[in-house]
């Protein structure tokens, strides 16, 4: 390659031309492995298990900081012809060595430890580095304990976090495996402390610590014993429901030998100790996840997600989070073309989209196809399509089942002027075991825009309502229940005003409006709702509790733990009259509001969900500002 430096340079003379040869690199290796071959110019012997490996100094100093430092510095070796190099194999060195002149290594299983002992002793970073990587591809439940341990034994920080995930992620399988009862004390209790994703109850996690206590096969049972009270401190028995530890304590100590009467002794002392230690986090943790049907809660932290909208660089499909405090950060991008106007909504802590629209020749195009996001593997999987087409309509999770109510559809008929009423409020419901959609009883108007919410109480009545909306391209103020039970839908007290785009949010006793905008007929514009109403189910009725600071349409708005969040939107149409970064909050039960740091960019048309999200991900990217954010 010839690089050709710039008339007017008077540091260099006058048609000075650079050469670099891109073969120099593999010239140089090739040229010193002959040497070695050869027998030429070697002037260091290395000694491991009663074998020599002759080599250059300057080769063994080039690529491992332990032969720099004792070639470089006064030390007695940088004088010996032969170093001794004790606890390494002679396997270990030939193919280190080998390394060093070629820069090719062949792993495999049967030589792993050797080079990786090697590499590790004469600190040849890269080989180390390439070893791990090797060990985490090789990884499985046959495995694990033994690349556990050599993690552990070589300092492999990345390559024990990673084993330990997979551990947790496959602890139910991992537990019935004959390698689980190999694990040392310490590596499970590093395993419960670790807090990585578990794919099982915390009830299944305390059985297989009982497990793990009672086998004295490996090693005594007093040894194990000892280590009883540290293990089971690790045990969130806090997640677990009474009525599920009496029933596991039963099951697991029918027999009272004096051993199980001791670990049964250390459980319920466990157990009294944490619930007498006041933790409003892991209670509202359980709380939220027995509501989610979170699996366990253990390495997830409930986030706030902001999905889709629109940005200063048009429509988007990034899906981005947000934990207690944190930075927000990118998660995953909605699978499709970029999209708005879908459903959003959380099933046992994972993600739905569903329909939406998405313009094509300048030609807005509805679709019926869905979208299932697991935070957990951080995977999407598309789901049975609906059995229409819609858009601006809402997706709410009831008894296990999705319910697709309302909305716009390419599928509307006009008849004699008028739009088909049934069949734009067509309803649907998607059950996930059965992977189909089936139609339920259609809303008694056309609805699109509008807002819905499920109520549920310890009576196990269940309902979902709907709130305002376009009817015929006018704002509505009607509000309606469904039974499912019943299939069917009735009429309920009217809200203040008339609303659309807006979102409607469930606690306790009552549903809270927010958002939202109507059209105001003398003057022909939007006006914004600068409200939050609240309806109390047990009297039927809507009051005012709050004005928002900063009243927004098209916002996210969601609740976490009593507060509703404000997420940009526009402040109106006007160009230069929208705050669609800012972030403020309500705190329901004290009537407050508060000021959050600004989401990085502007944002607008988004929907806004809760989903836990691992507390470790590998793809920790924290979004960058949008400099030109007004």
């Amino acid at each position: 390659m010839m690089k050709v430096r710039e008339w007017g340079s008077y540091d260099r003379p006058l048609n000075t031309v650079d050469f670099e040869s891109p073969a120099h690199s593999g010239t140089l290796l090739s040229g010193l492995n002959d040497l070695r071959s050869k027998g030429d110019l070697l002037d260091i012997t290395l000694l491991a298990e009663g074998e020599s490996f002759q080599a250059h100094r300057v080769v063994l100093a080039s690529c491992s900081d332990y032969f720099r430092a004792m070639f470089t510095d006064a030390m007695r070796e940088s004088r010996q012809s032969e170093i001794c190099l004790n606890g390494v194999t002679a396997e270990g060195i030939r193919l280190l060595l080998n390394y060093a002149y070629t820069s090719r290594l062949a792993l495999n299983l049967a030589n792993i430890q050797d080079v990786l002992s090697a590499a590790s002793h004469v600190q040849v970073v890269a080989v180390v580095e390439a070893c791990s990587n090797y060990l985490q591809s090789q990884l499985d439940l046959e495995n694990c304990v033994d690349i556990a341990t050599i993690a552990e034994t070589y300092s492999l920080v990345q390559l024990r976090r990673r084993v330990y995930r997979f551990i947790s992620g496959h602890l139910q399988e991992f537990s019935m495996s004959n390698e689980f009862q190999r694990l040392a004390p310490q590596q499970l209790e590093y395993l419960l402390a670790c807090e990585f994703p578990v794919d099982c109850p915390e009830e299944e996690v305390l059985r297989i610590v009982l497990k793990w206590l009672e086998n004295s096969d490996v090693c005594g049972f007093t040894h194990r014993l000892s280590f009883a009270s540290r293990l089971l401190r690790k045990i969130h028995f806090r997640e677990i429901p009474s009525w599920k530890l009496d029933n596991l304590l039963q099951k697991v100590f029918i027999d009272q030998s004096i051993e199980k009467q001791s670990i049964y002794k250390i459980v319920i002392r466990e157990t009294y100790r944490q619930i007498r230690i006041p933790n409003k986090i892991r209670e509202t943790a359980f709380t939220k996840s027995h509501s989610n049907h979170l699996v366990n809660s253990r390495g997830m932290e409930l986030a706030i997600v902001k999905v889709g909208g629109f940005s200063i660089g048009g429509i988007t499909n990034e899906i981005t989070y947000c934990l207690s405090k944190g930075k927000w950060r990118h998660l995953t991008s909605i699978p499709h073309v970029e999209q708005c106007n879908f459903g959003t909504a959380v099933l046992d802590n994972e993600l739905y989209v569903v329909g939406g629209s998405f313009n094509q020749s300048l030609q807005e195009n509805i679709h019926p196809f869905g979208f299932r996001y697991s935070p957990r593997y951080n995977k999407w999987t598309t789901i049975a399509p609906m059995q229409r087409e819609r858009c601006r309509f809402s997706l709410n999770v009831l008894s296990g089942r999705l319910y697709a109510i309302g909305g716009s559809s390419e599928l509307e008929e006009f008849v004699d002027g008028c739009t088909d009423q049934e069949e734009i409020s067509a309803c649907e419901c998607y059950d996930p075991a059965s992977d189909s959609w089936s139609s339920i009883s259609p809303l008694p108007e056309g609805r699109s825009q509008h807002a819905s919410v499920t109520w549920c109480n310890n009576a196990n009545e269940k309902y979902i309502f709907i709130s305002g909306g376009l009817e015929r391209d006018l704002t509505s103020d009607a509000v309606r229940r469904y039974d499912p039970a019943t299939d069917t839908w009735d009429v309920r007290a009217p809200m203040l005003s008339s609303r659309a785009d807006h979102v409607m949010i469930s606690l306790g006793h009552r549903i809270y409006v927010c958002g939202g905008w109507f059209e105001d007929a003398d003057i022909g514009s939007r006006v914004l709702v600068d409200t939050i109403d609240a309806y109390d189910l047990t009297t039927d009725s809507w009051e005012v509790i709050t004005r928002v600071p900063t009243p927004r349409y098209h916002a996210g708005i969601v609740e976490v733990d009593g507060k509703i969040y404000f997420i940009g939107g526009f402040h109106s149409d006007a160009m230069f009259d929208r705050d669609t970064a800012a972030i403020e909050c309500y705190d329901v039960e004290n009537d407050f509001w508060t000021t959050e740091e600004k989401y990085p960019q502007d944002v607008w048309e988004h929907t806004c969900v809760t989903l836990y999200i691992p507390k470790c991900r590998d793809d920790m990217e924290v979004m960058t500002t949008n400099e030109n954010r007004r």
